[in-house]
């Protein structure tokens, strides 16, 4: 019977320390860990923490659903808002990631009278919020929600007709302010852009166009869509000076 000799152990460890895939996979995880904590950490992921916390059990919806934000006219990206909020009334929580021009009607202490404003950040950032009115006042705006790239070359498209810099400008917006004296209308206008020309103060306005079609506007936050290269002039028909905002979605 032949005596069987012990095998000499395998140097495990020997080959270990020479095989590199245990020190990628360590190397990976470590790597991993602190990308964790990186993403925790930053102010994105605690501003969506915050949100979710602040609107827990809460619907929320995109601004585009939000039922106190009406669509009342699209075309291609760009949508029109009519947004009224009542006294007393808050919106639900609803989601920007668009940007957005602001022509201000009315808040709860009164008259705005078309103060413009824009949010053009929320393309980057999204945020979640709701907007509540305490009163006495109707909060109303007309919203221009702009889903396209934009357009930062801003001489590329600028209108003829409108004399004077636009009051806001940047690559998804543009806006001018014309005000009219009674019997005072525009030049012709001829805008590369979808426009819409909405009423700001009391008064009577005509917004006609070269077909002869004709928009009455006789109220604050009345208004009339016009299609890209499509002429037409304002005209204050009434007995008071008006004003009107001229707003381009730019893409």
């Amino acid at each position: 019977m032949k005596n069987k000799q012990p095998r000499q152990p395998i140097a495990v460890e020997s080959l270990a320390q020479n095989d590199p895939l245990p020190r990628l996979r360590a190397t990976f995880f470590i790597l991993a860990i602190l990308l964790f904590f990186v993403v925790s950490l930053s102010p994105a992921s605690t501003l969506f923490a915050a949100e979710e916390n602040e609107f827990a059990g809460e619907r929320i919806v995109h601004l585009l659903q939000e039922p106190r934000h009406r669509t009342v006219h699209r075309e291609g990206d760009l949508y029109l808002l009519d947004v009224q909020i009542n006294p007393g009334d808050v919106s639900l929580p609803h989601v920007h990631d668009q940007p957005i021009m602001l022509t201000y009607i009315s808040m709860a202490d009164g008259p705005r009278d078309g103060q413009i404003g824009s949010n053009i950040d929320y393309a980057n950032e999204a945020i979640t919020h709701k907007v509540p009115n305490a009163g006495p006042g109707l909060f109303r705006i007309i919203a221009l929600v702009n889903d396209s790239a934009g357009n930062f070359d801003l001489e590329s498209d600028r209108p003829e007709g409108l004399s004077g810099e636009p009051e806001l400008e940047n690559a998804w917006f543009r806006s001018y302010r014309v005000e009219l004296a009674p019997g005072e209308e525009t030049e012709v206008q001829l805008h590369k852009l979808p426009s819409v020309v909405v009423q700001v103060v009391d008064g009577l306005l005509q917004v006609t166009r070269d077909d002869e079609v004709i928009d009455e506007l006789d109220h604050p936050g009345s208004w009339a869509w016009r299609k890209a290269r499509q002429s037409y002039k304002v005209r204050n028909v009434g007995s008071i000076a008006t004003a009107v905002v001229i707003n381009e979605g730019r893409f």
